[in-house]
């Protein structure tokens, strides 16, 4: 069974080949809902898309085995490369657009290890640029 490990909290859990990265870590008590930049944390874990993939907030970084996780869709390249100016604005030209994904829409198929809460420069030369 592949392994995750989240490097912030310091947990380890074996997770079933093809397991959601989001369930698996809601289930092992893992906070995915940091909000931008601690911005509205409190607020997201109560507010989220439930896992659906338009909201954003479960944003996570992929530091080790992201070969081991299923293939980023159409709807990941459009949050975090494409820049869109609409309600729920794209994550694009924020750093690491190869290696974030969204926990609700990540596969887990090997081992990985995942950074939660990655900071977001929301005032970098790259944003929105």
């Amino acid at each position: 069974m592949p392994t995750v490990k989240f490097i912030r909290e310091k947990v380890e859990i074996e997770v079933p080949e093809g397991a959601n990265l989001r369930q698996e870590a809601l289930k092992a008590g893992v906070n995915l809902y940091y909000g931008f930049n601690g911005v509205g944390a409190k607020l997201n874990r109560v507010i989220n898309c439930r896992g659906l993939g338009m909201c954003g907030s479960c944003r996570v970084l992929i530091t080790k085995g992201m070969e081991n996780t299923s293939p980023m869709g159409a709807w990941e390249k459009i949050k975090f490369r494409v820049p869109l100016p609409d309600p729920m604005p794209s994550l694009a030209y924020v750093g690491h657009e190869d290696s974030m994904r969204l926990a609700c829409l990540t596969e887990v198929r090997g081992d990985i290890e995942v950074e939660t809460n990655p900071a977001i420069d929301l005032y970098g030369e790259n944003f929105y640029s």
